[in-house]
C-alpha cells in the first residue's frame, strides 16, 4: 500500500498531499493583497513553484489546475500572469471559475494536482 505523504500538515489543512505519485497542493493564494489581479496571480504562481520545489517536480509536470477568480472581470489579467509562467508545451488542463474568496482581499486562488 502507497504511503501519504503531508508538506506543512496543520490542522485545517496541509500544504500539499502526496499519495501515489501524485502531489495534490492546497489552494494558493497571494500574500500581498494590494496587488492587481496580474501581480497577485503572478506571486501565487510563484508560490507554486516553490512548493512542487520542496516536492522534488516542477510546473512542467502540472497535471491539472483550478483557479478561482473573484471577479471574472480579472480573465484577462490573471491570463497575462499565467501565459508568461505556463511553458510552451506544458499546459495543463484548467478550468477558471468566479468565486467568492475566503478573504475579500484576494483576487485568485489556485489549487494544482501535480505528477511527481
Amino acid at each position: 500500500m502507497s504511503s501519504i505523504q503531508r508538506l506543512l500538515p496543520g490542522a485545517r489543512l496541509s500544504e500539499a498531499v502526496v499519495f501515489n505519485g501524485m502531489a495534490f497542493l492546497a489552494g494558493q493564494v497571494p500574500e500581498d493583497t494590494s496587488r492587481d489581479a496580474e501581480g497577485q496571480t503572478a506571486e501565487v504562481l510563484s508560490l507554486i513553484d516553490n512548493v512542487l520545489a520542496q516536492l522534488g517536480t516542477d510546473k512542467t509536470r502540472i497535471l491539472d489546475a483550478t483557479i478561482f477568480l473573484a471577479d471574472l472581470a480579472d480573465y484577462d489579467a490573471m491570463n497575462r500572469a499565467w501565459d508568461a509562467w505556463v511553458p510552451a508545451g506544458h499546459s495543463p488542463a484548467r478550468a477558471t471559475v468566479e468565486a467568492k474568496l475566503a478573504n475579500p482581499a484576494w483576487k485568485v486562488e489556485i489549487k494544482i494536482v501535480a505528477a511527481l
